[in-house]
């Protein structure tokens, strides 16, 4: 039996404000906004080339806009990804190796499979990383 993860859901504070960040700046594909009744609604969000969505909207879920850390995204080309988000105005950080030895700037040159990552946060401080995997061994 598959057990797949289809489905996370964020915690925000502004519907419109999330829509405009997940759907303009990490152009992300907007599956739907359903207002369900006058004061329900919900927006479902995926990444290009992702089975899973984000979800958020009116009474989703019981945590605080911006509790959610640790999502990831994964990139066959973290570089690309990094000049990509810094272009649509997402402050993202420089690439950077993650080592037995922490955390590092990476070099110009060195190879980034596993390595390689980036993070940014969300409007509200959910906290995204993005993973370089351009080959799986």
């Amino acid at each position: 039996m598959n057990w797949t993860l289809e489905v996370v859901v964020l915690p925000v504070t502004d519907i419109n404000r999330a829509k405009a960040f997940y759907a303009e700046q990490l152009g992300f594909k907007v599956d739907h906004d359903t207002q369900i009744s006058p004061t329900s609604r919900i927006v479902q969000l995926t990444p290009p080339g992702s089975g899973c969505s984000v979800v958020f909207g009116t009474s989703l879920n019981q945590m605080a806009a911006g509790s959610l850390k640790g999502l990831q995204l994964v990139v066959k080309d973290i570089r690309a990804a990094h000049a990509e988000l810094a272009l649509r105005g997402v402050k993202v950080s420089e690439v950077s190796v993650m080592s037995a030895g922490g955390r590092r700037t990476a070099d110009a040159n060195e190879s980034l499979n596993y390595v390689g990552f980036i993070f940014f946060s969300d409007p509200d401080g959910n906290a995204w990383a993005v993973q370089q995997i351009d080959s799986r061994q």
